[in-house]
């Protein structure tokens, strides 16, 4: 080696460094090995492949199929073996098949066809969905109307009062208030209790709160309560006995409440409900403060005034047919008493309270619980205060 620097270019190869190495041939036995000619320069650098390549031939391929109804294929379990050729021979190419026909997907046909129905009052077809009292079906949701809302919407009153049923219920529990007074306090209790338990039950049913198991429960206990006091105190010591116990009642209900723990509007809406049922069923408590004869009268006016605005007439001729009936039975019952006819003003008083009460308990298009509970008994509830005041008037 020498100190000097490298000056000019070198046409020769490194020794001992290949940078783009060449398979080497082994030499048979007995053949001298061939001197290869001298390549050019740019040929020395290139790399040169020697081994056995891939099939790399354009196959054909299938013709496509029409894909927009394929037959249901059964299950395999293990897939068929495919063989492979070796590196550097033809694979064996598989024959082409026709393409399966592409069959039609069959149309399906609904096993019942609703009939079309014809709408009330229209010449045009009602569909079912609207013959059923539903709108058509959307993504987003459609809310159900309610049947008070579709009678507004027609014009119609969205008021069903009770019918000749709850009516005679009404009568027939006015019959045993008024039978159970003329023989004495303590037998017309049984009735009374009965009046102030669906009173309870009734009113929370009517403003759409079921089960209301502790508020009927705390509205009956009140009633209860002042029935008991009212026996303890007399019927000198009436009004304190009934305002009293409505008023810790009121109370109690206040207290409980605040207790609860749901919403603010829950909890008013259940305060007021409470509130309004015990006492309604407390004020029922005046039946028993009233004087005998008083509730002779005018729990009888008020089941022939319920009787009679049960008949099937327009609504002003209904009430002025009740309110007549009342005062009728009013005579008719006080000649028996000592009232004599002052017990048309009786009758007649009663049977103005009786139709208030079922008036709220017609309203909105109660259910058929709602009419067999606050329909038979808010009439008889309502009349206790003006039997107890106007008895108190004209005896």
């Amino acid at each position: 080696m020498s100190d000097q620097p490298y000056e000019g270019r070198y046409e020769g190869q490194y020794e001992g460094y290949d940078p783009y190495p060449q398979p080497q041939q082994q030499q048979r036995q007995g053949q001298p090995q061939q001197q290869q000619p001298p390549q050019p320069e740019w040929q020395q650098h290139t790399q040169q492949w020697e081994g056995q390549t891939w099939e790399t031939q354009v196959q054909p391929s299938m013709p496509a199929a029409d894909t927009s109804y394929l037959p249901p294929q059964g299950y395999q379990a293990y897939p068929e073996p495919q063989t492979y050729g070796t590196v550097g021979q033809p694979q064996p190419q598989p024959l082409p098949q026709e393409a399966p026909a592409p069959t039609r997907a069959p149309e399906w046909t609904p096993a019942y066809q609703p009939p079309v129905q014809q709408a009330p009052g229209t010449g045009s077809a009602a569909t079912p969905d609207t013959a059923s009292g539903y709108g058509p079906p959307t993504v987003t949701g459609n809310a159900r109307v309610t049947d008070a809302q579709r009678a507004r919407a027609e014009g119609r009153s969205p008021i069903i009062e009770p019918g000749i049923q709850p009516a005679a219920l009404t009568a027939v529990l006015g019959l045993l208030l008024s039978g159970t007074a003329a023989i004495g306090q303590y037998a017309l209790v049984v009735p009374l209790v009965l009046l102030q338990a669906v009173t309870a039950a009734g009113w929370f049913r009517l403003n759409g709160m079921w089960p209301a198991r502790q508020g009927i429960a705390l509205a009956f206990l009140g009633a209860v309560t002042a029935d008991v006091a009212l026996l303890a105190a007399g019927r000198e010591n009436a009004p304190a006995a009934i305002l009293g116990t409505l008023g810790v009642w009121v109370l109690l209900t206040l207290v409980l409440q605040l207790r609860s723990h749901a919403d603010p509007d829950t909890r008013m809406y259940g305060l007021m409900a409470t509130v309004t049922s015990a006492a309604l069923a407390i004020i029922a408590t005046g039946h028993l403060a009233a004087e005998p004869d008083a509730v002779t009268v005018g729990a009888a006016a008020v089941a022939v005034a319920i009787l009679a605005r049960a008949l099937p007439l327009p609504t002003a001729a209904s009430v002025v047919v009740a309110l007549l009936a009342a005062a009728g039975a009013g005579i008719a019952v006080g000649g028996m008493t000592d009232l004599g006819s002052k017990g048309a003003f009786l009758g007649l008083g009663a049977g103005v309270c009786a139709l208030i009460g079922h008036r709220v308990a017609s309203y909105d298009y109660p259910s058929r619980f709602v009419h067999f509970t606050a329909g038979v008994a808010l009439p008889l509830a309502a009349a206790a205060p003006a039997v107890y005041l106007l008895g108190r008037a004209l005896g």
